[in-house]
Formats: C-alpha cells, sequence, structure tokens
C-alpha cells in the first residue's frame, strides 16, 4: 500500500495537482530537484506523498512552479508510517517511502522500463562512519523493457 492511500481526500487532489503542474513545467524530478538543491529521489518520494517537505522547501517548489504556497500545504504533513520488526521495518520502510519516486525516476531514465527481480543481486556492507556506521544495501536488477506479449495494447 502506497502512503498516499492513507491521506484524507481533499490532499490525494492536492498530490495530482502538484504533479500536473510539474509536467506542465516540463520538468523531470532530476531537474526540478536541481533546482531546488534537493535529491531527485526524496523528491519523487515526496510528490507521492511519503515525505514531510521543509519550509524552505516549500517556498522553492511553489516559486519553481509558479503556484501560491497553500497549493503546497499537503507536503507539510508527515506520513503515515507503520510497526514491525525494527529491521524489516525499516526496509518495508525505505521500499514503502521510495519506491513509488524509484519507479518514476526508473521510467524517466528508461523511457518506461522495469527492473528485473528475476535478473537480480543484491548486496548488503556496512561503512564506518564517525557520525554513526552506515548500512549500505545494494538492489542490482536488469532493465527490461514492458513486455508486449500478444497483441498489443493486451
Amino acid at each position: 500500500m502506497n502512503n498516499i492511500d492513507y491521506l484524507r481526500d481533499s490532499n490525494k487532489d492536492e498530490f495530482k495537482y502538484l504533479e500536473q503542474m510539474r509536467k506542465a513545467k516540463g520538468l523531470t524530478y532530476e531537474e526540478l530537484a536541481e533546482r531546488i538543491n534537493v535529491n531527485k529521489v526524496w523528491l519523487a518520494s515526496a510528490f507521492k506523498g511519503q515525505q514531510w517537505v521543509p519550509d524552505e522547501y516549500i517556498e522553492a517548489l511553489a516559486k519553481e512552479l509558479e503556484i501560491s504556497i497553500e497549493k503546497l500545504e499537503c507536503l507539510k504533513e508527515h506520513p503515515y508510517k507503520a510497526d514491525v520488526d525494527p529491521i524489516l521495518y525499516r526496509l518495508h520502510e525505505a521500499l514503502n517511502t521510495y519506491g513509488p519516486a524509484i519507479k518514476e525516476i526508473i521510467h524517466e531514465k528508461s523511457g518506461n522500463a522495469i527492473m528485473s527481480a528475476i535478473d537480480f543481486g543484491v548486496d548488503i556492507d556496512i561503512e564506518k562512519d564517525p557520525k554513526g556506521d552506515r548500512v549500505i544495501i545494494t538492489l542490482n536488477g536488469k532493465l527490461l523493457p514492458y513486455s508486449k506479449g500478444g497483441k498489443y495494447p493486451w
């Protein structure tokens, strides 16, 4: 389930509006993220209702999309978070939070392909950091075009 499913109905419309405005400006998430100095995946995740956005970025988005700050109020809400085993919860949270954004970025960069989970690799490493060690998870899936098996549209 996508966190946007937990939003009030009025907020769903606000998120759809933001997406329409981004597309109307002809901006990819990567281009818009560069303009406001944030990570493209984080921004796409925010547009999917899965991130709380600080005021400084809301102001920058309003300027770039040429819309009022009031139209971005939905980004100030904290998304729903579930609870399970701590490690599994964090993995689910990461995929639930960033999954739709990752999908969008893959489509933007590939022209609408998917990532294979059959021809797939995964690796985990721990990186020492004086501020607290970091877990690095690498997911490496083959890029595949959507199948058009049979007569189109299938």
